[in-house]
């Protein structure tokens, strides 16, 4: 019954111990799992900080674009306005250049008609001159009276002459001033509408690159604003994971405290177990077994020795300590042939516990504990005999 309790002991112990290093292990993967979350989210958080950035520069942009627009809209119809004054003004001049030429017209034919009168008078004057036209108008006066009026004929009649010759060459010199200022008035106007139709073909086109410019930056906006949602929503989908991941710690934590009280138990059962079964070696039993411990399975096996300072491990697979018990007898075999936690007297060793494995340890091969690794080396390899005595 006691020997049942012992096994039962060890066995729990080894399964605790198994499921033990299984959560542990599960408990080190979900914390990677929390860690690489975590990290994901604080990119994510860096690229919603970015994109906010980049969303509030473009938003200033847009702002300072649609205002540049507006500046621009007042400015062509200002221009507008102008162009209209002036084709307005334009109309107007050519209203007064179409009169001014109607009234050259009229000039040249006053002038035309002024030059048949001269051509007649200038005929008249090739046969006589003013004097003796003067002469015969007075003579053939028939009495004081006509002579008076004879006088002031011919007075009338050269100074109409002079008149004649005077607006003559007044309209002539009016004609080509106002030819002049016509075309003084159509350079200036011709100008002027250059200028603003230059001015705002410059408009215009500086609007349409605007526009263009704000059309991209509106584009570019909606796709940050895109970018950034998806971010935020990666962001809500870790956040809801690292709760999630951090539930299962602490269920796992929780767990893992009760298994370490039932495995702390369980260990301290184990050990004193083993402290009621296994003796300190005799002289006696390194040469040959008890009398009394005689019976059991018998067999030879290769027996090869190691310590715990040749283990980075210093728990055994059942659980002992071997660098707080350098000195326990204890040995490492394959559970296929000698049973684990069972009692085995070894010839030249003496009777110990079967409490490890070895991944080297197959079939009839055994390793036993030794102090330290100079004691292993000096035990090297050999085949002995052994005995499973319970």
């Amino acid at each position: 019954m006691r020997a049942f309790k012992r096994t039962f002991a060890t066995t729990l112990s080894v399964l605790l111990l198994s499921l033990s290093i299984s959560h542990v292990a599960n408990a080190e993967s979900t914390k990677n799992t929390l860690n690489s979350a975590n990290e994901q989210l604080e990119q994510k958080q860096q690229t919603i900080l970015q994109k906010e950035k980049e969303q509030q520069t473009i938003s200033s942009e847009v702002d300072s674009l649609q205002k540049n627009i507006q500046a621009m809209d007042a400015e062509i119809t200002k221009n507008l306005e102008s162009l209209a004054h002036v084709e307005t003004k334009m109309t107007e001049i050519k209203q007064i250049i179409e009169q001014k030429k109607e009234e050259i017209v009229l000039l040249q034919d006053k002038v035309y008609a002024r030059e048949g009168i001269m051509e007649k008078r200038l005929v008249a004057l090739q046969h006589s001159d003013h004097t003796t036209i003067v002469i015969d108008t007075l003579i053939n006066s028939e009495s004081i009276g006509n002579f008076f009026e004879r006088i002031g004929a011919v007075s009338t009649l050269l100074n109409a002459d002079k008149k004649i010759l005077d607006e003559q060459e007044a309209d002539i010199k009016q004609i080509e001033e106002d030819k002049k200022e016509i075309d003084k008035q159509e350079q200036l106007l011709a100008s002027q509408q250059a200028d603003l139709e230059s001015k705002r073909a410059s408009l215009e086109e500086n609007r349409t690159q605007r526009n263009q410019a704000l059309i991209a930056m509106q584009d570019k906006y909606t796709k940050i604003a895109a970018e950034l949602t998806d971010a935020k929503q990666d962001k809500t989908k870790i956040l809801t994971q690292i709760n999630s991941i951090q539930a299962e710690i602490k269920k796992e934590e929780a767990a893992a405290k009760a298994r370490s009280v039932e495995l702390a138990k369980a260990k301290k059962e184990a050990e004193t177990a083993v402290q009621h079964t296994v003796a300190p070696p005799s002289k006696s039993s390194k040469d040959k077994p008890a009398s009394s411990k005689t019976a059991g399975k018998e067999m030879y096996v290769t027996a090869t020795a190691y310590s715990h300072q040749d283990t980075k491990n210093d728990l055994t697979y059942l659980g002992y300590n071997i660098k707080k018990n350098p000195h326990m007898k204890l040995i490492a075999v394959d559970p296929g042939v000698i049973p684990l936690g069972s009692k085995v007297w070894v010839e030249g060793y003496g009777e110990a516990i079967a409490g490890d494995t070895g991944g080297a340890i197959i079939g009839h091969k055994i390793d036993v504990l030794m102090p330290s690794s100079a004691h292993a080396i000096q035990w090297g390899r050999k085949t002995v005999k052994i005995v499973i005595l319970d």
